[in-house]
């Protein structure tokens, strides 16, 4: 059971499509938890959401399940208006970033569910738009050109550390535009982050991560053949990275976050900080602090998205108790969480925000405020913290 069997954006949304949703926050809206923080606000509600790029001044990108890209407009003393821009057909949302001279980038991962497992509002609809493949649209295009095909390229370039006996998967995850033109796209299958020259469809690996040793956890649920029974807690496994997200800080160095594989195992996701222009980097755990990918920060859960300002960098949780948990159903799985990391030399400042607040968040992404999406199945919104 690893990402070939159980990976978000496929097996991962097929199952959360099919599930009803939870409330954007976790408590009300004006309440107060974590030393007297506000909860964050409700921007605008949206179904099932996870791409966001923070524009600022108010507004912000964001994309739905079903495909829809829109642009979020906030008004003072009145409700944020939603634009819709296009359509991507997907069932799991693409990643999206703004590039230069109004470009915008999305990205679709690997396939969704089949058609009978899809949810009828899907159902009938366009076809779904081609998987692991970089877009860019700009106003006044009907639909998003294609700039990329990731899922090609990772064809050339297998995982040399791949554990699932298939290293040339590709399931594109996080998407950031430079602001030389380029595109850099963390693929959660492949394990690494590649920069994409949209000009020339031209696409080079910029780093690979590799596995790390974990032990299994403890406290989940039973698993009945032929998924299971899973290994006794405690079990050492070499898990995959699985990178999901990527971010530019304030240093320009480029972030990337990881989601952890199979077994998910709490407190075993790193961030990486990657010089900017490298070319074949290896992010090593047994080695953090070599070469031009050195480790950031440790101990995280399931990252799904980062972002960098001027604070620092903020990491995303899907769920404090893992991916595997929440899709196992353990109690309490969908309570993700934020964190800010401030870099204070050999080891960063680590603050959770929003504590106990995030229900399956999606994205992240800061400005003059910092957004979040979630619950990133069903009902949802674009959250901004106070």
């Amino acid at each position: 059971m690893g990402k070939a069997a159980i990976r978000i954006g496929t097996a991962v949304a097929a199952l959360a499509l099919a599930a009803t949703g939870a409330p954007a926050v976790a408590g009300d809206q004006g309440g107060q938890q974590d030393g007297g923080r506000a909860a964050p606000r409700t921007v605008a509600p949206l179904m099932g959401p996870r791409g966001v790029d923070a524009l600022g001044n108010g507004r912000t990108l964001v994309t739905e399940t079903g495909g829809t890209f829109s642009l979020v407009v906030e008004r003072r003393h009145k409700p944020a208006r939603v634009i819709p821009l296009g359509n991507l057909p997907t069932e799991f949302p693409p990643a999206i970033a703004k590039g230069p001279r109004g470009t915008i980038y999305l990205l679709t991962g690997a396939s969704g569910p089949p058609p009978e497992q899809r949810p009828s509002v899907l159902r009938g609809a366009a076809a779904p738009a081609p998987a692991t493949t970089l877009f860019k649209w700009k106003r006044g295009w009907p639909a998003p050109k294609v700039v990329a095909d990731i899922g090609a390229y990772q064809k050339t370039d297998p995982d040399p550390w791949d554990q699932e006996n298939f290293p040339t998967d590709s399931n594109p995850f996080g998407v950031v535009a430079l602001d030389d033109g380029t595109v850099l796209v963390a693929d959660a299958a492949g394990n690494d982050l590649l920069r994409v020259w949209p000009k020339k469809g031209k696409i080079r690996t910029v780093a690979r991560l590799m596995p790390r040793t974990v032990p299994m956890p403890a406290g989940l649920p039973d698993v009945p053949p032929p998924m299971g029974p899973l290994p006794p807690a405690g079990t050492p496994i070499v898990s995959e990275a699985v990178a999901t997200s990527v971010a530019v800080g304030a240093d320009g160095y480029w972030y990337v976050g990881e989601l952890r594989g199979f077994p998910a195992t709490p407190d075993t996701s790193q961030v990486w900080r990657i010089k900017p222009g490298a070319k074949n980097a290896t992010c090593d755990p047994a080695h953090p602090r070599k070469g031009a990918c050195k480790r950031y920060a440790d101990g995280f859960t399931s990252i799904t998205d980062l972002a960098a300002g001027p604070k620092g960098v903020y990491a995303l949780e899907l769920s404090k108790k893992s991916w595997l948990g929440f899709e196992l159903g353990l109690p309490g799985a969908d309570v993700g969480s934020l964190f800010l990391i401030r870099d204070r030399g050999t080891k960063p400042r680590v603050r959770e925000l929003a504590a106990g607040m995030l229900k399956t968040p999606g994205g992240v992404d800061v400005s003059d405020h910092v957004y979040v999406v979630g619950p990133l199945f069903g009902p949802g919104a674009l959250l901004r913290l106070r």
